[in-house]
């Protein structure tokens, strides 16, 4: 439910991009369907990108909500994408020159968004690799990924408050709105700062430092699971 205030974060840093509609004009002889879709052609690519985790989602709600609760596998995933992350520039950032971003490279970006399911994997980084896989630059991969957290976080949370209120929980929303509130405010402001200095870290050296993070917590879980400690999520 604190995702509101990160959600709100990513809308205020780039308030231009989605509250800007596409002034150029649309391809000579393209019907109604396609002169509105080139005019909201930023909300229409988030759409196209958004739909395949939304499909999912829905369809495999029970069997995320089961892997949620292995402490293993967060634990392998975070090293497996850890050591992935410390050679995805290679693998993909060779003539990565590409900005504009195509309905086909949306929803390839949005069937990459689909692994970040798999607890343990980072949302960001999957569609951020997705991003450069189609040759985008590594800043407008890690922006359209910040986009696309947008309509992802807020399904999501609509769906879990959705859920909350048909199971009787609104006493539970009652009795912690104070620190529901004091954490979208924390939320917000510290998602504007981590936003802004992501981008211009990843624009500038890439995402080897993420993935040695990612592999040192994940060994770290893993040493204390080996040595008989108990870890839950």
């Amino acid at each position: 439910i604190i995702q509101f205030g990160a959600i709100l974060s990513v809308v205020i840093l780039y308030w231009k991009r989605f509250f800007r509609l596409n002034r150029t004009p649309a391809p000579e002889g393209a019907s109604f369907v396609r002169r509105l879709l080139h005019k909201y052609d930023f909300y229409w690519k988030l759409l196209v990108a958004f739909i395949p985790a939304a499909v999912l989602g829905l369809l495999c709600s029970d069997a995320i909500d089961a892997m949620l609760e292995s402490v293993t596998v967060v634990a392998v995933m975070l090293i497996v994408g850890g050591v992935f992350m410390l050679f995805c520039d290679r693998i993909f950032n060779k003539g990565s020159e590409q900005t504009e971003l195509t309905e086909k490279r949306a929803f390839l970006i949005g069937l990459f968004q689909c692994i970040s399911m798999i607890p343990g994997v980072s949302r960001s980084m999957a569609t951020i690799v997705g991003g450069m896989a189609q040759r985008l630059t590594r800043k407008a991969a890690a922006e359209f990924s910040f986009f696309l957290a947008v309509p992802t976080m807020f399904a999501a949370t609509v769906y879990k408050l959705a859920k909350l209120f048909m199971e009787g929980g609104t006493e539970i929303l009652r009795e912690n709105l104070a620190a529901l509130i004091v954490g979208n405010v924390v939320a917000f402001i510290v998602a504007l700062l981590a936003i802004k200095f992501f981008i211009a870290f990843v624009t500038k050296y890439g995402f080897k430092a993420f993935g040695w993070y990612r592999i040192i917590v994940g060994a770290v879980i893993l040493i204390l699971l080996l040595s008989g400690h108990e870890l839950t999520l």
